[in-house]
């Protein structure tokens, strides 16, 4: 496979409807929110599992495209798969902790776990935990997605009519005081979010990539992952997610043509009111209904102030 050798950055843009796109366990998980601006928050360590999962789902566990961050694993073992591979002998069978002999050793070490993972030769890894597989700081990173607007979570109580036990069976059928039967339900809550537009920036580092081995081909599964990843996340908590914009800023050369910051101020999101057009800074966006469906909203992008050798992709 070819290794990459061009950067790239890119634009998500992704929505909520009634669901929590990311719980925040310190609050009771209440969907993240920045604390001076309600805006809405989800962090890039989300979207990353997001994407690890769909990896898995497509390729199930085929060579190269293992997933080293998974629910339940144990990394240690993982790196001592990489022991195994290069000394082969019993005694890394059984160590608890092992590491490198040499530079040589701890390359090759590195290039195993990122030739057989792609969450490593994507997002990098720290593998330095007791078995000794070194650290790789991958090419592809991602922002925390910040949602356009502030929103409002809202709190919806729920019940359940079964029973857990054969005990709470029996108080709900004979009545706390033994005489009256009681309809004695499960209370709890949900944290939802009514709409919200979220934004995630992305980078992608042609000369990182050349470090991990990280692929054209794994940049365009990385891609493909982004666009579907949440129509293979369906929960009751998450409601509807759905990727709604991937816009991608490709560079003439490994190094780049312009600062990622001039790129993403090429993209402009405002708030459709009437058939018009209106800047999300407008004053008089106060007094509008808030939103709650993609069309209320206009993603454009400025065109003409693309700088020279960079080209726009307009993936969703």
């Amino acid at each position: 496979m070819t290794t990459l050798s061009r950067r790239h950055d890119f634009v998500l843009i992704f929505d909520v409807t009634n669901g929590n796109p990311n719980g925040d366990p310190d609050a009771g998980n209440l969907p993240r929110l920045d604390p001076e601006t309600n805006h809405g928050l989800v962090s890039d360590v989300s979207l990353k599992r997001k994407i690890r999962n769909y990896v898995e789902l497509a390729y199930d566990g085929e060579e190269g495209h293992h997933i080293y961050v998974q629910e339940g694993a144990i990394l240690n073992e993982e790196h001592r798969q990489a022991y195994l591979a290069l000394r082969g002998d019993e005694k890394s069978k059984k160590d608890a902790k092992l590491n490198p002999r040499d530079d040589a050793e701890a390359r090759a070490l590195r290039d195993f776990m990122c030739r057989n993972f792609f969450d490593v030769r994507t997002f990098g890894a720290v593998m330095s935990t007791g078995i000794n597989c070194g650290q790789v700081r991958g090419p592809v990173q991602m922002t925390f997605a910040n949602s356009v607007e502030p929103v409002l979570p809202v709190e919806i109580s729920i019940t359940r009519m079964a029973a857990t036990n054969e005990a709470e069976q029996k108080k709900r059928a004979d009545g706390d005081d033994g005489d009256l039967r009681t309809d004695n339900r499960t209370m709890g809550r949900k944290h939802i979010v009514p709409y919200g537009l979220y934004v995630a920036h992305g980078f992608v580092s042609a000369k990182f990539a050349e470090r991990t081995g990280f692929s054209d081909a794994d940049l365009e599964l990385s891609f493909e992952a982004l666009k579907s990843m949440f129509e293979h996340d369906r929960a009751a908590a998450r409601g509807e997610m759905t990727t709604r914009k991937l816009i991608v800023f490709r560079h003439g050369n490994a190094l780049g043509n312009a600062p990622a910051h001039k790129l993403f101020d090429l993209i402009q999101i405002g708030r459709n009111v009437d058939g018009e057009v209106r800047a999300l800074d407008d004053r008089g966006l106060g007094n509008l209904p808030p939103a709650r469906k993609f069309a209320d909203y206009s993603v454009s992008i400025d065109r003409g102030g693309l700088p020279e050798g960079v080209e726009i992709l307009e993936l969703l």
